[in-house]
């Protein structure tokens, strides 16, 4: 699964960089900046330009702050299920209360600890994997219900003994009334009907003009 850093700190970004993959995270994309971040993300398009399963965001940045950030983020229909987990100063919690109003998922002090910011990387990828199953499991029984939708809309099937005349091939409807065959199947199905004369009836009506 793919986690972007967003720091302005080279250093702090290598950090996390090396716990991440001795770990076995390997897919790991940096951002410097709000505006780098943006451009990963894709925040103003519908998808982002690539996927992002979890952001480690840290909160003191330069020219945009990690709050405003994650609030834009989250303002963006396609990265809202994305788990941002916010990365502060010890000194500087006071920022918290916004980022989780602002749809942080969780939050490690500096200096980070790697068993702690491990524990928490492996706790919101497991919720960012349910989330994706479960959202696919939704979609896909959307999908099943409107196949099925579409089908009771487009199929009407005749069941049951249908009473018909043997010599004039009418049929008794549920009134009692004898309806001509077409007439009966257009009540009780979505079939349409174009008349024609197949070629024994033509012989039959109008024998001088059919020629063999």
């Amino acid at each position: 699964m793919s986690i972007l850093i967003v720091d302005d700190s080279p250093d702090q970004q290598a950090l996390l960089r090396s716990i991440l993959g001795k770990a076995g995270h390997h897919d790991v994309v940096g951002a410097d900046s709000a505006k780098s971040a943006s451009a990963v993300l894709n925040l103003e398009g519908d998808a982002p330009t690539r996927k992002i399963d979890l952001i480690l965001m840290d909160v003191l940045m330069p020219e945009q702050d990690g709050v405003e950030t994650c609030r834009q983020i989250k303002t963006c229909a396609h990265l809202q299920d994305v788990p941002i987990i916010m990365v502060t100063a010890a000194n500087d919690l006071s920022n918290l209360k916004d980022a989780f109003a602002a749809g942080a998922t969780d939050y490690i002090s500096k200096p980070v600890n790697s068993i702690e910011l491990l524990a928490r990387v492996s706790s919101a990828l497991k919720l960012k994997n349910e989330m994706d199953r479960r959202k696919n499991r939704e979609l896909e029984l959307r999908r099943s219900n409107e196949e099925l939708q579409r089908a009771l809309r487009e199929v009407k099937v005749l069941r049951g003994l249908i009473p018909i005349c043997a010599s004039c091939k009418k049929i008794r409807n549920d009134g009692g009334f004898w309806q001509q065959l077409e007439e009966y199947l257009s009540d009780h199905s979505e079939a349409e009907f174009s008349h024609g004369l197949c070629q024994p009836c033509i012989k039959k009506l109008y024998p001088g003009v059919y020629q063999d």
